[in-house]
């Protein structure tokens, strides 16, 4: 939007030409003076024109700007990624960057199109990984392209909001079918077997014990409960609720964040018995603080190394995979345990609202997604209760 400033006898037009890669605001000015013999209405008239002639011209020289996609992206991760996103978001999209610069990168913002980023989408399709733990190689997934797509959309997103580009051209594109999986998860019998267990390990596997009885009971993210403090706990009313989480990443080793999204942030009644074992818990954990005396270091948290610093965050899944191999109890991932939450609160009646809030998804319509199969499940047995009662 043009300003206008009368000096005199002439009239300064000030346009915005939007911002340059770095995020500078770009402005362009021009002077223009009337002739003397111009009547204020033939002067209003020709000052509207030239300003509307100098913001077109102002706009086909700077709203789209000369810069490559890989120069414009480290900025963004600079300027933006780094004072907005969590860290673990911004690991992931450095991780994503090195196929999309050897994809895109070379590419002016301002001619990337759609087709080229079809085109990059198809190469993905063809393009190999290895598997980090086999060392075998294999398709990238629909999953891992749409990643890639979702990165470059995002920075095409931010240099439309700074007026880099006119359109993102990730908005017209056609990504690849994900299939979703069916969950592996334990069936009702195996976790009822897989408490027993949990209750009989030694004391001093008795932190990692709990760690898999609350995941069990309150579906909380593995970083929920490796970021659960004392001070969590209402002992009376006995809920805990989720402040904070525990992650990793190779850049930053273990650290402390805040939970995934506002919804996270929860709190969730305990059974007795659940309690009961967390008071036992906290007694054993006050007797290793006072052997290790001024080697402990005191964070308040539940889960920890020897010495009281923060649980690494990994330290659950391999100490799972030897309880599995001593017990001889089918192995599932630790992640699939918040499906095993909700499978069974859904097959029991409880509603989308009441599953979305326990497990902190951002809305309803997350919740529907990943358990459309389980809430059809429990719709279908619904139907069957209403037959029983007026059988035909």
């Amino acid at each position: 939007m043009a300003t206008i400033r009368k000096r005199g006898n002439s009239f300064q037009i000030r346009v915005s030409c939007g911002y340059d890669a770095k995020g500078n605001h770009i402005e362009q000015a021009m002077t223009w003076k009337p002739e003397p013999n111009m009547t204020e209405k033939q002067i209003e008239k020709e000052l509207t024109r030239q300003t509307v002639l100098f913001e077109e011209k102002c706009m086909q020289g700077h709203q789209t700007a000369p810069v490559k996609f890989q120069d414009y992206a480290e900025e963004w991760f600079k300027l933006h990624a780094e004072l907005k996103l969590k860290t673990r978001t911004i690991e992931s999209y450095h991780w994503l960057k090195r196929r999309v610069y050897a994809g895109i990168g070379h590419i002016r913002m301002d001619r990337i199109t759609p087709r080229q980023i079809q085109k990059f989408i198809k190469d993905m399709t063809k393009a190999g990984r290895v598997d980090n733990k086999s060392g075998n190689k294999g398709k990238l997934s629909a999953k891992t392209i749409k990643l890639h797509v979702s990165f470059i959309s995002t920075v095409f997103d931010h240099a439309l909001k700074m007026q880099i580009v006119q359109s993102n051209p990730c908005k017209s594109v056609t990504l690849p079918k994900i299939i979703q999986k069916e969950k592996e998860i334990y069936t009702v019998e195996e976790t009822k077997r897989l408490i027993d267990l949990l209750l009989k390990e030694s004391p001093e596997h008795m932190d990692f014990a709990l760690f898999f009885i609350l995941a069990i009971f309150t579906g909380f993210r593995r970083g929920e409960l490796l970021g659960l403090e004392w001070s969590d706990f209402d002992f009376e009313y006995k809920t805990v609720s989720v402040r904070r989480t525990s992650n990793v990443t190779p850049g930053k080793g273990t650290y402390t964040d805040t939970p995934k999204t506002k919804t996270s942030n929860r709190t969730l009644k305990l059974p007795d018995g659940v309690i009961e074992n967390l008071l036992n818990y906290r007694r054993h954990q006050n007797i290793e603080k006072m052997k290790i005396g001024s080697k402990w270091t005191e964070t308040d948290r539940l889960f920890t190394q020897w010495d009281g610093k923060p649980m690494h965050p990994n330290s659950p899944h391999k100490y799972f995979q030897r309880f599995c191999e001593r017990t001889g109890m089918r192995f599932v991932s630790i992640h699939n345990w918040r499906h095993l939450n909700a499978s069974v609160m859904i097959a029991n009646g409880v509603d989308v609202k009441t599953v979305q809030t326990c497990l902190g998804h951002s809305s309803a319509n997350t919740t529907l997604q990943i358990y459309c199969h389980a809430f059809q499940t429990a719709q279908a047995r619904a139907m069957e209760v209403v037959s029983d009662v007026f059988p035909i």
